[in-house]
């Protein structure tokens, strides 16, 4: 077993491996940090109001969305990705309405 080796971004002083990777040139674009909620939202209203339509036996076939706001249906159905703080407003949001 061999010796263990310390990074470089701390030999050269640096206090975390991303101050090491900006000053060095090196992107970490694209990298979501922390946990990224999904939020189903409606391609007519924009309201996040929606609920699946179960069909099929026992319910075991998902075929279209449905919106309770503008009753719009169908099977195109928006994602809205949030972070953790997003994701707090907008539960605190629904639980005004």
């Amino acid at each position: 077993m061999g010796k263990l080796t310390m990074p470089g971004w701390i030999k050269e002083g640096y206090d975390s491996k991303e101050d090491w990777e900006k000053a060095n040139g090196k992107k970490t674009a694209g990298k979501k940090v922390g946990k990224i909620y999904r939020v189903k939202k409606c391609p007519e209203c924009g309201s996040t109001e929606v609920s699946v339509v179960l069909l099929g036996e026992e319910g075991r076939r998902v075929n279209e969305w449905e919106c309770k706001a503008c009753k719009w249906k169908g099977r195109d159905i928006d994602d809205k990705e949030l972070n953790e703080d997003e994701f707090l407003e907008h539960l605190e949001r629904m639980e005004g309405k």
